[in-house]
């Protein structure tokens, strides 16, 4: 049977059965945060400390500015979360490394879990009032089925648009490196050493778009994750 471009995303059990490619992904990534993490501190920052120095205090920032000065005490879930979600979008760059984050059940997990969580947050906090957010403010109450449904749903739908925008990103860019890949091969193995410079060459430039990209949907699924926990404590 011919290799499909799809075959990089199956989830290969690989030991006992148990043990697959994706789990053996993020326990590289916890190892390499542990690593990281327990490396000693200096006065004067080296390139690494320096970067994570800046990625904390922007999201320290981001956290107390979007909720108000209420919600810091989940600044540690959300630069956990950011760190997990990139770590893993970056690993999955590297040739024959699985991606996890390319795998909707994964990122779609993620953001049903974090849609859950608020929510419980959102009704602990305010009890019946909680319910508010499902009808506008200023609406007549002749419209009240209708909106409560819209805005059920809307809410609801916030679980599978933060999950898929982040595995349908990385996805998309995982089939183009196959493709452009595919490409040059073919052309190597076929003596057209010049036609093959020209995918490679674009390899070359989505390796850096991807890794913009890696970072770019980190950010933004994090950032979602805080304007959530925020509509949860503020009631907006």
């Amino acid at each position: 049977m011919a290799a499909s471009f799809f075959d990089q995303f199956n989830v290969v059990r690989i030991i006992g059965g148990i043990i697959t490619n994706s789990s053996i992904v993020m326990l590289i990534l916890f190892s390499v945060v542990v690593l990281i993490g327990s490396c000693s501190y200096k006065l004067i920052p080296t390139r690494l400390q320096a970067i994570q120095e800046i990625v904390y205090s922007h999201f320290l920032g981001l956290v107390k500015e979007s909720t108000a000065n209420k919600g810091t005490q989940y600044f540690i879930f959300i630069i956990t979360l950011f760190t997990f979600i990139i770590g893993l979008n970056l690993l999955g760059l590297f040739p024959y490394v699985f991606a996890p984050t390319s795998h909707i059940i994964v990122t779609f997990g993620l953001s049903l879990s974090i849609l859950m969580a608020v929510t419980i947050l959102g009704i602990t906090q305010h009890r019946w009032n909680f319910a508010s957010m499902m009808m506008p403010s200023g609406s007549p109450m002749l419209l009240a089925p209708l909106l409560v449904g819209i805005e059920t749903i809307s809410y609801a739908s916030q679980a599978i648009s933060l999950g898929v925008r982040l595995a349908a990103n990385l996805s998309a860019g995982h089939l183009l490196f196959a493709i452009l890949a595919s490409f040059g091969f073919t052309m190597i193995s076929n003596d057209m050493l010049v036609l093959s410079l020209a995918p490679i060459s674009v390899m070359v430039f989505i390796t850096l778009l991807e890794i913009a990209v890696a970072s770019i949907q980190a950010y933004v699924f994090c950032l979602l994750t805080v304007i959530y926990i925020n509509n949860s404590i503020n009631l907006h």
